[in-house]
């Protein structure tokens, strides 16, 4: 049998093994391990084996449940409320003004937690009921709130940007600070939207009455502090570490330090806070832990069975594609992989193939980084099996319906489709933070 039909075999018995509910790293892991020993007998369990051990020599791990502990310490203490309220005030006598302050609280979100799930969970609890009770469109909202959560995979310290560098051998400073300007450009692209939306039709998100903006001015500087805290978080993790201060390792214990200094200052560190913190901490931490051990696994195999050459071969040679044509037919896939998983399980499943073949074609692997992470976050929203699309339907309120979330989606896909394209034709956009930050 060749190594093309092995690896085609391969991803066809992962794929069935997803769409009838396995769990993600269950499935690729057992694919992995089952494939080293049908090919090379016994002695070929040792292959995934140790390739999955060394996960416990990668020191940059200790970063990904410190990240996670504050990320959910500053949920769980409601600061990002305090965030909200300022922005309320401030940003409510514009037309839209809640659904600009909703994006500008998903970024700060994002620059303090590094995960979409906590963005899209915030603003749904918090940004959504106080829209709607305020006569805002159903479908601006949700979209808001959908294409807002899409930053934090983007914007440091995100996550999903960490378990790249970890999978793709590459600095995930580098990768940080190549997701900055990508994540601004969106944000800046979504209030634009927003902005001239509403200018065109006010009654999508109607300015606060007069009453709600009778608010004096010595109240709305006493408000700014709400925003002074989360700044201070995010300087404390990025800032230091930008700054050469501390390591990355060393960011995440004093970002995670600080949101438990800062819940603690508000009188906020409460029992039932910590446990929430602790057990989310511990879940979504086991969760990334078993899914790299078996992207490890996964990747051992494949590299074994040479199937990253034979793709390059097939894209290449057989099929006659350009580099930019293997590109762009990688970003597709994503997109079809992204309407039934989640971008963990895209990186581990296609990582051992793409990310080398990338290399290979000449491509800036940090730039790939990024053009990945957007290109899950367009999956996410695209119709119709989407994960943002059902995670929106499950904390939205009965009266948003599953049509009107797909309906409020469509601008915002389209304008991520635009940045996608604009940092695809002009890699500066992402690489020109990190170029200048390391050459200096």
């Amino acid at each position: 049998m060749s190594h093309e039909m092995i690896a085609l075999m391969m991803f066809s018995t992962l794929m069935v093994m997803l769409m009838t509910g396995q769990r993600v790293f269950g499935a690729i892991g057992f694919i992995g391990a089952a494939s080293s020993l049908f090919l090379w007998g016994n002695g070929g369990a040792e292959m995934p084996f140790n390739a999955s051990i060394s996960l416990l020599n990668w020191y940059p791990l200790l970063t990904l449940p410190l990240f996670i502990y504050m990320g959910y310490m500053l949920s769980e203490s409601s600061i990002a409320n305090d965030l909200y309220k300022m922005l309320h005030v401030w940003m409510g006598s514009l037309n839209g003004g809640l659904a600009i302050g909703t994006i500008v609280l998903m970024v700060a979100i994002s620059a303090m937690n590094g995960l979409s799930v906590a963005g899209m969970a915030i603003g749904s609890s918090i940004a959504l009921p106080e829209m709607l009770k305020r006569n805002y469109d159903k479908r601006m909202v949700t979209g808001v709130i959908q294409a807002g959560s899409s930053l934090g995979i983007m914007v440091p310290p995100s996550i999903v940007l960490v378990l790249y560098g970890m999978i793709a051998r590459q600095p995930v400073s580098r990768l940080w600070l190549a997701g900055v300007f990508p994540g601004l450009l969106f944000a800046v692209m979504f209030i634009i939207y927003i902005v001239v939306r509403c200018k065109i039709q006010p009654e999508l998100g109607p300015a606060l009455s007069l009453e709600e903006r009778n608010v004096s001015k010595a109240e709305k500087f006493k408000l700014l502090g709400a925003g002074i805290l989360p700044l201070a978080i995010i300087f404390s993790v990025t800032g230091l570490f930008m700054m050469g201060v501390t390591s990355l390792v060393e960011s995440s214990a004093v970002g995670a330090v600080a949101a438990t200094l800062a819940a603690w200052g508000k009188g906020r560190l409460t029992k039932k806070v910590m446990d929430n913190t602790l057990h989310q901490t511990l879940s979504v931490s086991c969760m990334f832990m078993w899914i790299i051990l078996a992207a490890l696994c996964f990747g051992a195999v494949f590299d074994g069975l040479g199937a990253v050459h034979a793709i390059e071969r097939l894209f290449i040679q057989e099929w006659g594609l350009s580099p930019w044509g293997v590109l762009i037919m990688m970003q597709v896939s994503y997109i079809v992989m992204g309407m039934f998983l989640d971008d963990t399980a895209m990186l581990v499943i296609v990582a051992p193939l793409y990310i080398p073949l990338i290399i290979t074609l000449g491509f800036n692997p940090i730039w790939y980084g990024v053009l990945y992470t957007v290109t899950c976050q367009i999956a996410y929203m695209t119709p119709p099996f989407g994960y943002n699309l059902f995670l929106m339907k499950a904390m939205a309120p009965k009266e948003v319906t599953l049509v009107d979330i797909y309906s409020s989606i469509v601008p915002f896909v389209i304008l991520m489709v635009i940045g996608l394209c604009l940092i695809m034709a002009f890699p500066q956009i992402a690489l020109y933070l990190p170029d200048m930050y390391f050459s200096s």
